[in-house]
């Protein structure tokens, strides 16, 4: 097959993307990412594109479909959210070296594949952790980078003992939200225990980035107790552009939980990205 040709079925496919996720329903589509793990992924809506990246544990529907987020950002926006690796419906080796710096790269591969220059990116939690490599590697490639459970902790030991400390809780809601991610079906312990072998020992090294550096708007939506002044203290400090939205009385899983989900949190996330599109 020529290049052009190629080419032709490539833009083919998009346009089939396009007309069968604007009726409402995503479309479903895979990747084969350059170390042959292949990668499920779901598109919605139309406009510019907003990429979203799940929690641990977690899956793109779970994440963003089954609780309306990718719905109410699909209405001005062309959703694109993938199964990380190890996750849902995408590929899951064994091999904690499948995982580490792949985790980021598959999105960048994704977004290539899609013929995707550059997107609003929105990551929860280990997702969160996947956007700050994004933004360490190729900021060039980001026009909103946006958290949800996360954010970018300090560095430094002596500027995390100067942040406030945060409130003590619990959301009651956490274990049944909690018992619904490890009911999942397409949960495999031994790939998610390679997941989190990929991320080094503990403890966990902090990513390497110089946020100074970082000129898009940033934005980190956390629940009251899931410690949003601990992940969002230096941001704050270093930051150009930021803002943190706390969530009251929620936890680290019921902040997106279907059901339990705040109105807050989404018309957070969707008025951000509106604000700060690159068509507006």
């Amino acid at each position: 097959m020529t290049r052009r040709h190629t080419t032709l079925l490539a833009l083919g496919l998009l346009m089939m993307s396009v007309v069968l996720s604007a009726n409402g329903k995503p479309s479903h589509g895979y990747l084969v990412a350059s170390d042959d793990v292949k990668i499920h992924y779901l598109v919605m809506g139309r406009g510019s594109p907003i990429v979203l990246i799940h929690g641990y544990t977690g899956s793109a529907e779970g994440n963003w479909f089954a609780n309306g987020v990718a719905d109410a950002l699909a209405k001005n926006h062309r959703v694109i959210a993938l199964d990380v690796r190890g996750h849902g419906t995408s590929d899951k080796p064994h091999d904690p070296k499948m995982y580490g710096d792949r985790l980021w790269k598959d999105v960048v591969e994704l977004m290539d594949h899609l013929a995707v220059d550059r997107a609003h990116v929105h990551g929860y939690s280990m997702g969160g952790m996947i956007v700050t490599q994004l933004l360490a590697h190729h900021p060039d490639r980001i026009v909103t980078a946006s958290y949800g459970g996360s954010g970018v902790r300090e560095a430094d030991p002596a500027w995390a003992d100067k942040a406030p400390k945060d409130k003590e809780g619990k959301d009651p809601q956490e274990e049944k939200a909690s018992q619904k991610l490890r009911a999942s079906p397409t949960r495999d312990q031994v790939a998610l225990d390679a997941v989190r072998a990929g991320f080094g020992p503990e403890p966990r090294r902090p990513i390497a980035i110089d946020l100074t550096t970082i000129r898009i708007p940033v934005l980190a939506i956390n629940g009251e107790f899931d410690g949003p002044i601990a992940k969002t203290h230096r941001m704050q400090r270093e930051l150009k552009n930021f803002k943190s939205v706390v969530l009251p009385g929620k936890s680290h899983l019921t902040a997106i939980m279907a059901g339990y989900i705040p109105e807050l949190y989404v018309t957070s996330l969707v008025d951000f990205i509106n604000a700060n599109d690159r068509g507006k």
